[in-house]
């Protein structure tokens, strides 16, 4: 009654262009590095988001690369900014099946050892102002304030989200800002049409660091909200991912 479409893994161009040694820039260690490429290599298809971040020469390299690299893969290009390539990516999603192959061999130890030198923390703050407050500017002083004290702890980022959803109904609306890697901008993806006075803000944050640095960073970023706004921290959690331990593993299709 069913059938699987193909699974997709995003790629951040100039993260990749950095794990493949295509150019220079913060990277993660070489066990982390081992379970991005694993997650590529469970792909079927390899899409490469951002092309508008890089130039036709490099961004040539790494459709190369990662077509050498995961030939079981096919390797698509698109622009969600410029909204470029994305018909052709739905269109395979849509029409295509996955196709059955031999399963992946993983080192779990290794794995292990990768997932325990990242940090993972989730957070959910409410924020409330006396006076109404615009939500991009908001995000963009805790995101900058968590990137500056990562980066002076040398902690690479994997990814930093962050959502605003208001109290008051705006038609769903919703506020968005992500970051991906330490030497970038934080980048608003969606933002409020009006002032708000309160709201719940919910922080995903992983890096290459000790779960406690991220639960410090994010304090205090919280401590140093705007003068009108109260942070109510509801709920935090941070952590190292434990030891995948997987009770049944296919070896064998034969």
């Amino acid at each position: 009654d069913f059938s699987i479409a193909p699974l997709s893994v995003l790629v951040d161009p100039i993260r990749a262009s950095r794990i493949f040694g295509l150019s220079e820039g913060g990277n993660f260690s070489e066990k982390v590095t081992y379970i991005y490429r694993k997650q590529l290599e469970e792909a079927d298809l390899i899409v490469i988001n951002k092309t508008d971040l890089l130039e036709p020469e490099p961004l040539a390299a790494l459709n190369e690369k990662l077509t050498t690299e995961f030939p079981n893969a096919e390797v698509l290009q698109v622009s969600a900014r410029n909204n470029e390539g994305l018909e052709e990516w739905f269109a395979r999603i849509t029409d295509a099946e996955q196709i059955a192959r031999a399963v992946m061999e993983v080192d779990y130890e290794l794995y292990a050892e990768g997932e325990a030198l990242l940090g993972w923390l989730n957070a959910t703050v409410q924020l409330r102002a006396a006076d109404p407050f615009e939500a991009q500017p908001v995000l963009q002083q805790f995101a900058t304030d968590i990137q500056s004290q990562l980066n002076e702890a040398s902690a690479e980022i994997a990814h930093l989200k962050m959502t605003l959803s208001p109290d008051a109904s705006l038609d769903g609306q919703v506020a968005i800002i992500n970051l991906v890697r330490n030497d970038f901008v934080p980048e608003l993806s969606a933002d409020l049409d009006a002032p708000i006075d309160s709201a719940q803000l919910i922080i995903n944050l992983r890096a290459e660091a000790d779960p406690e640095l991220l639960h410090a960073a994010v304090q205090t970023a919280l401590a140093n909200a705007p003068k009108n706004l109260t942070a109510t921290l509801d709920h935090l959690e941070h952590f190292r991912p434990g030891k995948p331990e997987p009770t049944h593993r296919v070896t064998d299709l034969a």
